[in-house]
């Protein structure tokens, strides 16, 4: 089993596992229709939410994390991994997903940023991830600008892809980002 990359620091952020204190707050974001607009899950079931937070830290493919900043919670940051496809044989879990929810108090102020940044090096650097993805709504201009600036390049616009409760089909954004990719940039890898 993979041992933890949390607690690490990023810019102004703390990452590191919620903890039960942190839930309800963090449900209150991920449940605000602000939040939810360019989400596909609009709605999260209170027990649901709460029991898949607290099992990340005995979890082999979940590293999700909270961010803090200044002794207060602003975002969450998903960072899942996977197997790749391939033939038999392939090597296991060797990709990952990433995503982020801020709290939109603190939106705009680099937040967004740094998680990412954060879950590419915990995936890269610290889990041996080969390859790293995150998706996007394709009319949420800001998150492909953070996806973008962490490095990743994007590789699908989905046309009408995906359904939304309220705004019916919309378009999506794939990026990825290759473990050669981030040792170019940030050096080598560990591991």
């Amino acid at each position: 089993m993979l041992s933890s990359p949390w607690p690490m620091r990023v810019g102004s952020l703390l990452l590191r596992h919620a903890a039960e204190d942190d839930l309800e707050p963090l449900l209150a974001v991920r449940n605000d229709p602000d939040v939810n607009r360019f989400m596909i899950r609009t709605h999260v079931e209170p027990g649901t939410f709460r029991r898949e937070w607290l099992a990340v830290p005995t979890s082999e493919s979940d590293f999700s994390c909270v961010a803090e900043q200044g002794g207060q919670v602003v975002a969450m940051g998903s960072l899942e991994l996977e197997d790749g496809m391939g033939q038999p044989g392939k090597p296991t879990l060797t990709e990952a997903g990433i995503g982020y929810v801020v709290d939109p108090a603190h939106a705009g102020r680099g937040v967004a940023s740094d998680l990412a940044h954060g879950l590419l090096s915990a995936a890269f650097e610290h889990l041996g991830a080969r390859r790293v993805t995150a998706g996007c709504n394709a009319d949420n201009p800001a998150s492909a600008r953070v996806l973008e600036k962490a490095g990743m390049r994007r590789e699908q616009h989905g046309v009408q892809d995906s359904w939304h409760a309220d705004l019916g089909w919309v378009d999506g954004y794939t990026y990825a980002l290759l473990a050669a990719e981030w040792r170019a940039t940030h050096g080598p890898v560990q591991g």
